[in-house]
């Protein structure tokens, strides 16, 4: 890695971090950024899986105050460490052509989802009118998804949990991104132990990325708390559709 690719990285982390935090979809900034470096695809998606984990942890400490208290939240957590293994074996046992072609439709998809929340809401109940056995079922398998999702690309992932959980959370959207940002660390964790295993990690890269990660997530953390919750509705919105059509015109070229 010479200084051009290492300043590149360096770029790449610190705006990653910072999308992550606010909107989720950071991982289609160093993505691109590892493969420019020379990793071919694989190696690149998961050395940037590893990579972004420290920004998760960043945007938890910054989002810390707006997290819910009790035990409901902790019960996510085992949901999304098991479900993130299940999407990196799929990653490292599978072939990766179908899934990218899907990939794009559930980013538009959870996209829409948050866009038409309130449309949506009037169709499947809003989340107090639910009962509480239905409304935490249908938490854990929205985190479930989501966790899968993340163990085998991860890029938008924040987008996704985002949108699953504003549609069955009764809760502030600023809430609901400290949730996203505690299930992302969770699943970041999950796939660093399993990539740091058995995964093809290109350890340099992630000792440029990580730090930078760290300091954009604790930035962008702080950023989410202090915007209004439609403009932060809109940010995110307007990151899902990007990145959807990203992805989509990647995998058809």
């Amino acid at each position: 890695m010479d200084l051009s690719d290492a300043a590149l990285l360096l770029a790449a982390g610190l705006a990653a971090g910072t999308v992550n935090a606010v909107a989720g979809g950071g991982s289609l900034i160093t993505f691109p950024a590892l493969i420019a470096s020379g990793l071919p695809p694989v190696p690149a998606n998961v050395t940037n899986s590893v990579s972004v984990f420290p920004g998760y942890l960043a945007s938890v400490a910054g989002s810390r105050a707006d997290l819910p208290r009790g035990r409901a939240l902790w019960s996510l957590l085992p949901t999304a460490a098991v479900g993130t293994v299940v999407g990196c074996v799929l990653l490292l046992a599978t072939p990766a052509r179908a899934f990218e072609l899907v990939v794009p439709f559930l980013v538009l998809g959870a996209t829409a989802v948050l866009a038409f929340q309130d449309p949506l809401r009037r169709l499947v109940g809003h989340p107090a009118q639910l009962s509480p056995r239905r409304r935490t079922v249908t938490v854990q398998v929205m985190v479930a998804v989501g966790a899968v999702y993340g163990g085998y690309f991860g890029a938008a992932l924040g987008v996704m949990l985002v949108a699953g959980l504003a549609l069955v959370l009764d809760a502030t959207l600023a809430r609901v991104t400290a949730v996203k940002n505690l299930l992302s660390a969770v699943v970041g964790l999950t796939t660093l132990v399993v990539f740091a295993l058995f995964g093809p990690v290109n350890w340099v890269a992630v000792a440029v990325v990580a730090p930078a990660t760290l300091v954009g997530g604790y930035a962008g953390a702080r950023l989410a708390r202090r915007l209004p919750a439609v403009v932060l509705k809109t940010v995110i919105v307007l990151f899902g559709t990007t990145i959807g059509l990203y992805l989509l015109w990647r995998a058809l070229t």
